[in-house]
């Protein structure tokens, strides 16, 4: 057994294994490629403020959780932020670490600092490589990776290992056989993995005291090794996360954390020289996460660039606009931040149109079962659970055919890939796929396929359930009165061609798929006449004469598709002249920040197999306002907010807001921190360079031909090749209502408080459509003005 400088005393089993599970929670989970959704990967940080979490990253992974003192010195140069900015989030900080004036702020940016992510402590595979001259890191990382990669395929390999066993048991019988490490000089690795306890927590715990951790140490130790696996980390969070979902848990976590500590135990058995440099980091791991002035001022910094910007959209909220007629029509989208242009342009056409925003879900919880499929698609928030289950099967003839050309498809993919098979298929079959390489090449397509049957919930509802739901729904949309003689519903999606992120383009809101089911759901829910008599009776009165449309955005090529309109007696000529007018205006905007593409192509880009970046997806969103729609009515905002409808004075008991406030604002705030880390820390939070990605498993992409599992965002989605194109804001959140309310729902939601508290989203209260408070941590505000 391995004994530090002095004789290690015995474990504390429980701190042990309590360590172990702090560091599990503070790795975020990755979403699968059929259903990428963006996560915060600070999710396990939120508890703390930035600077002290660039201490704890830095630490364990080298991660700056901010850009440079160089970075932000430009921007002050460029006026990006002002002194003043500056001043005033230096008042703010209460860090007893913070610069004790502005001359020792300024004399830092005048001179340069490491950024706060400085100091990562080694791990043993990195001491030994050292020492040895191999690259344990490398081993191991390819290792791992290759065994996970058929541990946790999804059904894209053709082989794979026997299933049903749990990764850490797995993980032991691939590894017994594995002479890799052997070979590489780590003789007695095959036994060592035999002579492994049968259970991943005693196997923790016996590494654990072979390693000399101390139970201060073990936290960030175990940290840290998780972080070296990357996304296979985050899948296994996943498992967990869904698990916990279902009201069960999940142990590939722990088996994994298992798995890397035997690899580092091993290497220290092996090669005890490196005691004593190992004892000398455990101790560094056992010091508490507190961080330094710099690391402070850093975090100081960044708050003032993101001042600036609120200043900026502070003055562009200027009060609502007076209320108008009856709206000729109603177009209601996705909070989605590709939506703003998109209904600015629409509502330039005519004083008739009106916009309004609302979670894609449109509010309905549902599990879906596509035409000729079994899958059950999740088409809500992560954070919620579905209660509907519909479908868009038809009858069982149709269905049928669906089902068997779906197998076919199958069959002759896996066919083509099959070891026996896949040399002769592209000899004999390869020059007949010449067409379609040319015209995929071009962007050339066929007319897209007709839209599937309407969805259907499953066993259908009664009619008390469907006027309950749809007043639920427009209430919690602010739309209980003043309807438009047309209302589209318009969820959103992604064209994009040879992209293993297409899901990622899709909602969020509708768990990584497209925003189609749950429009035609509710245009469907809302057109039947048992809602609409059942509505009367809740005091909703729809007119006879509203007609519900259901559509989708899509935000590559801004065209929109209307569903189901055979069905209503409307003529719809000229909302589609509106719609396909305010998409010719919204490409030409589009198209100033997309390299190589003009108002005219901009729209191809998303049938081109060779494009990196068919649209910027949500990259520059920075802010969430949550107001009635005429309070940023006219305001060009770049695309950079989610808007969502709301009047606070339809709200009773402030229900909405607290819907708003626990679900949009936190899917808002994963979205805005995911591109927040991979722009600020690719290497460790980005997905790395799409030119290079093979998919692995279903599950996610590995850069080259193996090893880690890459999370997050692709460099591309977030950098045009010659500078960021994310500007790295945490996320400015505005909401109209009173501050009392607002207060009210975060003390009864602590986990949400956390991400105020703690500065990972600023928050802000409106009135009459202006900056009226700033939220301040403790529940307090303070009053704020627009200039």
């Amino acid at each position: 057994m391995f004994m530090t400088k002095t004789q290690a005393a015995p474990l504390r089993q429980s701190e042990i294994l309590a360590a172990a599970d702090a560091a599990l929670r503070a790795i975020p989970p990755a979403f699968p490629l059929d259903a990428t959704v963006a996560v915060n990967p600070f999710l396990g940080q939120s508890g703390e403020d930035l600077a002290t979490a660039s201490v704890r990253l830095g630490r364990v992974a080298g991660v700056a959780t901010t850009r440079t003192m160089a970075d932000y010195a430009a921007d002050l140069k460029a006026g990006q932020m002002t002194e003043a900015d500056i001043e005033a989030a230096m008042a703010a900080c209460t860090s007893p670490a913070r610069p004790t004036d502005m001359a020792s702020l300024r004399a830092m940016l005048e001179r340069g600092t490491a950024p706060a992510g400085s100091g990562r402590l080694p791990n043993l595979a990195e001491l030994a490589a050292e020492t040895t001259g191999t690259d344990w890191p490398a081993l191991i990382e390819r290792g791992i990776g290759l065994w996970a990669a058929g541990h946790f395929d999804r059904g894209q390999a053709l082989w794979t290992p026997r299933p049903g066993q749990g990764a850490y048991a797995a993980w032991r019988a691939w590894a017994i056989h594995d002479l890799t490490p052997e070979i590489a000089g780590l003789s007695g690795f095959c036994a060592h993995v035999a002579a492994l306890p049968d259970s991943a927590d005693r196997a923790i715990l016996a590494a654990a005291q072979d390693m000399g951790l101390s139970e201060a140490s073990a936290e960030t130790v175990f940290h840290g090794l998780l972080m070296d696996l990357g996304g296979w980390a985050q899948h296994a969070r996943w498992l967990l996360w869904q698990a916990e979902m279902q009201g069960g848990s999940d142990a590939t976590l722990l088996d994994l954390l298992a798995i890397r500590l035997a690899w580092d135990a091993a290497l220290l058995s092996h090669l005890p020289d490196l005691a004593d440099a190992w004892a000398d980091t455990v101790a560094a791991h056992a010091q508490p996460v507190a961080p330094t002035t710099d690391q402070v001022a850093l975090a100081i910094l960044q708050e003032a660039r993101e001042r600036a910007h609120q200043r900026q959209l502070g003055a562009a909220l200027t009060g609502g606009a007076p209320a108008r007629d009856r709206a000729e029509l109603q177009a209601a989208f996705c909070i989605d931040v590709r939506s703003e242009p998109f209904r600015r342009a629409l509502e330039s056409l005519d004083p008739g149109i009106e916009t309004i925003g609302f979670a894609g879900f449109f509010g309905l919880p549902v599990a879906h079962k596509a035409q000729g499929s079994d899958i059950v698609d999740s088409h809500l928030p992560v954070l919620l659970s579905p209660a509907l289950d519909t479908t868009s099967q038809a009858d069982a003839r149709t269905e049928t055919a669906h089902r068997i050309k779906a197998r076919a498809a199958r069959a002759w993919g896996r066919f083509r890939q099959a070891a026996v098979s896949s040399f002769a298929f592209v000899e004999a079959a390869g020059p007949l796929y010449a067409g379609k390489l040319l015209r995929d090449a071009t962007g050339r397509v066929g007319k897209d396929a007709p839209p599937g049957p309407a969805p259907q919930v499953v066993g259908g509802l009664s009619a008390e359930a469907k006027a309950d739901t749809a007043a639920a729904v427009l209430g919690a949309m602010s739309l209980t009165e003043g309807f438009g003689r047309t209302i589209l519903l318009l969820g959103h999606g992604a064209r994009v061609t040879n992209n293993p992120h297409e899901s990622a383009y899709h909602c969020g809101a509708c768990g990584g798929q497209t925003g189609e089911v749950s429009a035609r759901l509710l245009a469907g829910l809302l057109n039947d006449p048992d809602t609409r008599e059942g509505l009367a009776s809740r005091g909703i009165d729809l007119p006879e004469d509203t007609a519900f449309v259901a559509g989708l955005h899509d935000t590559t090529t801004d065209r929109i598709t209307l569903y189901d309109t055979e069905t209503l007696d409307r003529d719809l000529a000229q909302v589609r002249d509106w719609l396909d007018r305010a998409g010719t205006i919204t490409r030409a905007e589009r198209a100033r920040d997309l390299p190589g593409a003009d108002a005219k192509t901009v729209a191809a880009r998303a049938l081109d197999w060779a494009q990196t970046r068919p649209e910027w997806g949500l990259a520059g969103c920075a802010a969430f306002i949550a107001a009635p729609r005429h309070a940023t009515a006219g305001r060009d905002l770049g695309g950079r907010c989610f808007l969502h409808s709301y009047d606070w004075r339809r709200d009773k008991e402030f229900a909405t807001l607290e819907l708003i406030l626990t679900a949009p604002v936190v899917v808002a705030s994963w979205i805005s921190l995911q591109y927040y880390g991979s722009s600020i820390a690719p290497d460790v939070f980005g997905g790395g360079n799409k030119l290079i990605h093979n998919v692995v498993g279903g599950i996610g992409v590995v850069e080259g031909n193996g090893g880690r599992l890459r999370p997050g965002l692709p460099w591309q989605a977030v950098h045009d090749g010659e500078q960021l194109m994310h500007d790295p804001l945490r996320l400015s959140v505005m909401i109209e209502a009173p501050q009392q309310a607002i207060t009210d729902v975060l003390a009864q939601h602590p986990d949400v408080r956390a991400l105020f508290d703690n500065g990972w989203l600023h928050l802000f209260a409106l009135k009459d459509g202006r900056i009226a408070a700033r939220y301040r941590p403790g529940l307090e505000w303070q009053a704020e003005t627009a200039g």
